[in-house]
């Protein structure tokens, strides 16, 4: 049976997929899913919804709605999950964006981790500022060469908390990286942090920092 009769509609429900999960758990389409490079698609349980998402240097499994009241004879979804394919950041990168953030007080300045698959290494680039205030940042988001990946996006509220504003909501909505925001660079007691990973159109609790060493992201 197709889903869709008109060419564009099939692609786009090609592009992201929908799948019962057999009584079993298991399902050969589901497992191309999570075992893909690059992809995402929603399976359908009788637990609830999951989305599937994949990049080169991320695994996602995240519920999106709860479990469904009608029912289903369908198996579980699988619990939920969040994998950095690329493994952890180096700490000592940290510790010069933090530099590079600090230095630029009192205005806001940003700075995004750049992951290259073919290496497995990863890179810092400072982005070209247009304007900068301790209120508010214009800048121009790095393009990623080919098999090079944006993974996380940092940008700082100068010696304002860290949080995550209306803008930023906006800018991260349509993306899938490791955000974070850091404030009160002027403490000596350290900066302050907000995390979220975005993924899906959603923005997902950071359980720990994607740097390794550092306890800042929680």
């Amino acid at each position: 049976m197709t889903l869709a009769d008109d060419p564009t509609a099939a692609a786009v429900l090609a592009a992201a997929p929908c799948y019962p999960v057999p009584p079993s758990g298991r399902s050969p389409a589901i497992d191309a899913l999570r075992d893909a490079r690059a992809g995402q698609g929603l399976a359908i349980g009788c637990d609830g919804v999951m989305l599937i998402l994949r990049r080169p240097w991320l695994a996602v499994d995240v519920p999106v709605t709860p479990p469904i009241k009608a029912y289903l004879p369908y198996g579980s979804v699988g619990e939920p999950r969040a994998v950095l394919r690329c493994g952890l950041i180096p700490g000592d990168m940290l510790a010069g964006i933090l530099d590079h953030l600090c230095a630029a007080l009192p205005n806001e300045a940003a700075a995004f981790v750049i992951w290259n698959e073919a290496t497995g290494t990863f890179a810092v680039e400072f982005p070209a500022i247009d304007a900068a205030t301790p209120s508010r940042l214009v800048y121009r988001t790095p393009t990623a060469a080919a098999g090079q990946h944006l993974v996380c996006d940092i940008h700082s509220h100068g010696a304002a908390p860290a949080f995550f504003s209306t803008t930023d909501d906006a800018d991260d909505v349509h993306t899938t990286k490791v955000a974070l925001v850091f404030g009160n660079l002027d403490n000596p007691d350290g900066p302050t942090v907000a995390s979220r990973l975005c993924a899906g159109g959603m923005f997902l609790p950071m359980p720990r920092s994607p740097f390794a060493g550092d306890h800042h992201a929680a």
